[in-house]
């Protein structure tokens, strides 16, 4: 029974780890210096955002909880 599983998957010789790695980054489209300047500096911009997003309302909580407990 475990002798039938045999496919042709396994009779075919296997390629190294390595050689798909590299076939599979060939594949990859990579952004041009543009377009990864104008996103770089878009995740830059949204983080710097978030973290005063962040800071400001820490600041309103940790003040809400100080004013609650005296």
């Amino acid at each position: 029974m475990g002798e039938m599983a045999n496919t042709t998957a396994e009779k075919a010789p296997k390629k190294s780890w390595l050689k798909g790695l590299k076939a599979e980054f060939k594949k990859v489209v990579w952004p041009d210096k543009e377009a990864l300047t104008k996103r770089s500096f878009a995740v830059i911009i949204i983080t710097a955002i978030l973290g005063i997003i962040i800071a400001v309302l820490d600041f309103l909580i940790r003040s809400g909880i100080d004013f609650i407990i005296g």
